[in-house]
């Protein structure tokens, strides 16, 4: 049986927090029902597969990168960091390894690329879900602290409601500095 690994991300378009990514390898004699692209599941329906992922896979991890990483390096480098980390962290080695989308993170094992991955490869899919639960809860945790950006409702996406809210209280610490919107609030505000 060859091992493969599913990998997938979890926040490249938000302007706050942490862009986050999964790797997964599943077990072929303990399948998990119901895997799909986490964007089409919602949030109850992601929440049990994730928990049934976590306990019927053969391997699963999930890692980041910081704001501070995704400002430094551009959103794409760090999300291939934190899958980097991801494959890096698991505790059985992965004989290939499979991404969604265009990018390939460097891994010591061969990767292959595929474009809408998390719709047809059940690894991606899990992946997916784990990356997209993490991110979601951390957002929670981020929305405790502040409340007045209502990251418990967009995620750190630019909606309406949180552009209005930057424009309002400023960019947090959690921001993404290099993101236009909230460079160009910085700016206006002399604060880059």
């Amino acid at each position: 049986m060859t091992l493969t690994c599913g990998v997938d991300e979890a926040g490249r378009g938000p302007l706050a927090g942490p862009v986050y990514a999964a790797a997964v390898i599943l077990d072929p004699a303990r399948p998990v029902a119901g895997l799909a692209d986490s964007k089409t599941l919602t949030p109850r329906q992601r929440e049990t597969l994730a928990l049934e992922v976590r306990l019927r896979a053969v391997a699963w991890a999930v890692a980041s990168a910081s704001v501070e990483e995704i400002d430094t390096l551009n959103i794409l480098q760090a999300s291939l960091l934190a899958m980097r980390r991801a494959v890096e962290q698991l505790a059985v080695t992965p004989q290939q390894v499979l991404v969604d989308g265009l990018h390939r993170p460097r891994l010591k094992i061969p990767v292959r690329a595929i474009v809408r991955g998390d719709a047809t490869v059940a690894e991606i899919a899990a992946a997916s879900i784990l990356a997209k639960v993490a991110r979601d809860t951390e957002m929670l945790a981020l929305h405790q602290q502040h409340p007045q950006y209502g990251f418990d409702r967009h995620k750190g996406y630019p909606t309406s409601a949180h552009l209005a809210a930057l424009r309002e209280h400023g960019a947090s610490a959690v921001h993404r500095r290099s993101f236009a919107p909230v460079r160009s609030l910085l700016l206006r505000e002399g604060g880059v």
